[in-house]
């Protein structure tokens, strides 16, 4: 075609009035010139008019594919903007594992209960080592559970805030998360359902949330945040959710000077409209039943139970093992990993080991126990659902 204008479907009309453009301008096109190996037209005369349809017709045919975009594009996008977020106890042991994004230069929204009892955090990036301190709290919204951060980083990706209200049933959407600031993870669904709790609403989908990626962005097929991902645990299901962004758009509308965490207590009168769709999704999977090995004598050596109760199988469990002493003060800590898969309803046992003294302090080796007396606290930070 000449001038190398490219073949693309417009309505009749415009098409018609395209293919008269056209027509007009090969009738005044004269010559060619060669610039740089480069053909060029040139033309003698060009109307107003013609000018005008032409620029119409091409910018109406590409209004909308401009916009879309591909998975991988998206994920590239939104893995620049995800992180890692880590909140510690007071002894500076990981107290729970989730995602946020940036919504603005040195801020991120997450889920509220990712960061609730924290003392101190950091967020982290897919695939990089720096760690940003968590400088407090700069907005929060207990009823939608969401939460808006302050970090030491500035100049990252902010993902753009899409219109949640316009978002349909059978919409293809994407959820990300970064669950173990190693790599993201990104799934495909589609909205399944918009769900009145009250006077609000929740976008249930069908992307897989691990409890590690709850308070990612769930995105539209623009690359829009149209909601912050929340994962439900209830009788037996792992229900996913999405808190529209219309919700996040009014609590950063509202956002203040940072708050320091445990500053931040929010009001138990104000009900989370999650509140009746389940627990945690982190309860999806428990920890219980420390034995110790004697086979060597005391030797540290412990086995433990992980118990999935949901109805998919599980993989990639990671688990927090806090061994206390008889005043209930901490003694040690153990991180324990099991990459194995755990069907669904059923349970498998995992052997770890953390130092001997750890056997003689919480237990009675005396008498040959095989049990601690003392308390033994279980962190699930994460797991994998597998479909």
């Amino acid at each position: 075609m000449p001038c190398g204008f490219a073949e693309t479907r417009v309505p009749t009309e415009l098409g018609r009035a395209r293919s008269s453009c056209y027509t007009e301008l090969r009738n005044q096109i004269t010559q060619f010139k060669i610039l740089g190996g480069m053909k060029i037209c040139v033309m003698t005369r060009t109307t107003t008019r013609s000018l005008a349809i032409l620029s119409l017709a091409v910018l109406f045919s590409g209004a909308s594919s401009a916009q879309a975009q591909s998975a991988q594009e998206i994920a590239k996008k939104a893995f620049g903007s995800t992180v890692l977020l880590v909140m510690e106890d007071a002894s500076g042991q990981p107290l729970s594992l989730g995602s946020g994004f940036f919504v603005r230069d040195g801020e991120i929204a997450s889920n509220l209960h990712v960061v609730e009892g924290g003392t101190r955090g950091y967020a982290k990036l897919v695939g990089q080592k720096a760690k940003y301190d968590i400088e407090g709290i700069t907005a929060v919204d207990p009823k939608r559970d969401l939460v808006v951060l302050k970090i030491s980083a500035v100049g990252l990706r902010v993902l753009p805030v899409g219109d949640s209200d316009a978002v349909q049933v059978g919409e293809s959407v994407y959820a990300v998360g970064n669950p173990q600031g190693l790599e993201g993870t990104f799934s495909q669904g589609i909205v399944s359902s918009i769900r009145e709790v009250g006077t609000d609403k929740l976008l249930q989908i069908t992307a897989p949330i691990s409890p590690g990626s709850s308070g990612g962005p769930v995105l539209n097929t623009k690359g829009e945040v149209i909601g912050v991902s929340v994962a439900t645990f209830r009788g037996g299901q792992n229900l996913n959710f999405a808190i529209p962004s219309s919700y996040l758009k009014t609590l950063l509308g509202k956002a203040g000077p940072a708050k320091a965490l445990p500053e931040v207590k929010p009001s138990k009168a104000q009900r989370s409209i999650l509140a009746d769709l389940g627990g945690r999704s982190s309860e999806g999977v428990v920890a219980d039943q420390v034995i110790w090995d004697y086979a060597f004598g005391i030797s540290g050596e412990y086995t433990l139970s992980f118990r999935n109760q949901l109805r998919e199988n599980v993989k990639n469990v990671y688990c927090l093992v806090i061994f206390y002493d008889a005043r209930g003060n901490p003694v040690d800590v153990d991180v324990v990993r099991y990459n194995g898969l755990i069907p669904a309803g059923l349970a498998k046992r995992v052997k770890s080991r953390v130092d001997k003294s750890v056997q003689d302090l919480t237990t009675d080796t005396l008498s040959g126990a095989k049990s601690p007396k003392t308390r033994v606290e279980f962190r699930i930070l994460n797991f994998e659902i597998v479909n």
